[in-house]
């Protein structure tokens, strides 16, 4: 008895462990790995160009508005808009189309730059719009992931008969598991993209209209003089 169970111990399989590498979990993901490979490639690029390019236009001097009031104190308003050219700002671009106009009256003067500010808020928000599609199309990509494996896996199931067995099925169940996990990473990114470039822009935003009331307090203030 003792050694018939010494041969069953002996006689039985030791399972092997084995590390399942990255590119092997993007290989068993399927097809739909390569949309969600691309959006993802998108996401950060675009992260990262808007972000580098977002906080080069933060970084203002504060003594910006303070040389253009005295420029246009001392009626050199050649003197302003090259400041303003030399910051390269959305904020300074908008002064810029104010300084070229500033014979206008108050009001018109107002509506141009607000109409310059919304057309750089236009040109700052360049690419959110694919990025938010990022954010929303990666995960459904992994969804479909999920239906297609099962689909695979029952198919396997069907053509098995009454050989089933879970290696027959892991082909469907590994495409249905890592495209919903790597949809869902990709669209988690994407999404805190979208949001962090958002408040960032919005920063700018709030900064550009305090900066155009005080030019306008300026400009009233010149007009009131003369």
């Amino acid at each position: 008895m003792n050694k018939m169970l010494l041969f069953t111990a002996t006689a039985m399989p030791v399972p092997q462990e084995t590390e399942l590498t990255l590119w092997e979990m993007i290989i068993k993901g399927g097809w739909l790995m390569i949309p969600i490979f691309i959006l993802s490639i998108i996401a950060v690029y675009l992260f990262f160009e808007r972000y580098l390019l977002l906080r080069k236009y933060t970084r203002t001097s504060s003594s910006f508005l303070d040389k253009i009031q005295d420029c246009i104190y001392a009626q050199n308003i050649r003197g302003a808009i090259q400041i303003c050219q030399e910051e390269n700002t959305p904020m300074s671009r908008m002064l810029v189309k104010g300084l070229f106009h500033t014979n206008l009256p108050v009001s018109e003067l107002r509506a141009m730059i607000e109409s310059s500010a919304n057309l750089e808020v236009s040109s700052m928000e360049k690419g959110l719009s694919t990025l938010a599609t990022c954010s929303g199309m990666a995960p459904m990509i992994g969804f479909l992931g999920t239906v297609v494996g099962m689909v695979q896996a029952f198919y396997d199931m069907a053509m098995a008969g009454n050989n089933v067995n879970i290696t027959l099925l892991s082909r469907g169940i590994y495409t249905a598991m890592i495209t919903t996990v790597a949809g869902l990473i990709v669209g988690i990114i994407a999404y805190f993209a979208y949001n962090a470039l958002t408040a960032r822009i919005d920063k700018i935003v709030n900064h550009m209209e305090s900066t155009s009331a005080e030019f306008m307090e300026i400009i009233y203030e010149l007009k009131k003089q003369k």
